[in-house]
């Protein structure tokens, strides 16, 4: 399974649960020191440096992948980030290339990884969306637009997997915050491998803290096919 993004506390969560479930996980971020505390903190991951916003740099990582552990089954993108501004004429083109930057590393591992996805038994895609895509305002209008374009995407991906990988699927997690909901998040991607892929590509799962405690059964809303 590959992490990407994986140096932030959502990261480390779902690579701690992941390898918990037995999964070799490798853990892409740009932050060398990150990357080692991470791998202190969840014994057993592999981490790799990678800017994911490079195309190239992201085919490079691949063929080191391949080589090393042949094809992946999985996909966590957590690339991200908030950049707010004053009202529409706030929004800044800096902090629209920030955002576009964060969708790019999107696009990029997806479409290098699509055919491992597809050509694995159960693969699998999970992205952090969130809900400014359905309530945008314009304080927030650049990074409701690019979380917009992520989901898009995604769902874009849910469709050739319908069609070319009905074993494969792609999920999309919308969140109002992360913050707290890292380990609701961590376990709600593993639980991913035990569903049928026909009731979560595709699907919007707005997730939230389980009731009852951290370790108790979620409960999630499905908010759009």
């Amino acid at each position: 399974m590959l992490i990407a993004g994986a140096t932030s506390a959502s990261g480390e969560a779902v690579a701690r649960e992941l390898v918990g479930a037995g999964a070799t996980v490798l853990a892409v971020g740009t932050r060398p020191e990150a990357l080692s505390a991470l791998a202190e903190a969840v014994p057993g991951v592999d981490t790799r440096v990678c800017d994911l916003a490079d195309r190239s740099a992201v085919a490079e990582l691949a063929m080191r992948i391949h080589l090393k552990f042949g094809n992946i089954d999985g996909l966590v993108h957590l690339v991200g980030g908030w950049r707010g501004g004053g009202g529409i004429a706030g929004q800044t083109d800096e902090d629209w290339d920030f955002l576009d930057r964060s969708f790019a590393t999107l696009r990029n591992t997806s479409r290098i990884f699509y055919d491992d996805l597809v050509a694995s038994p159960a693969g699998r895609l999970a992205v952090v969306s969130s809900t400014a895509v359905e309530r945008p305002y314009a304080g927030g209008a650049n990074y409701a637009a690019a979380k917009a374009a992520a989901d898009a995407w995604t769902r874009a991906i849910a469709q050739g997997f319908g069609k070319e990988a009905p074993n494969a699927a792609a999920a999309i997690f919308v969140v109002k915050s992360l913050s707290g909901l890292e380990s609701a998040l961590a376990a709600r991607v593993v639980a991913l491998w035990s569903e049928a892929p026909s009731t979560i590509n595709g699907v919007r799962e707005l997730l939230t803290a389980p009731a009852g405690g951290e370790n108790a059964p979620s409960d999630p809303a499905r908010i759009e096919r």
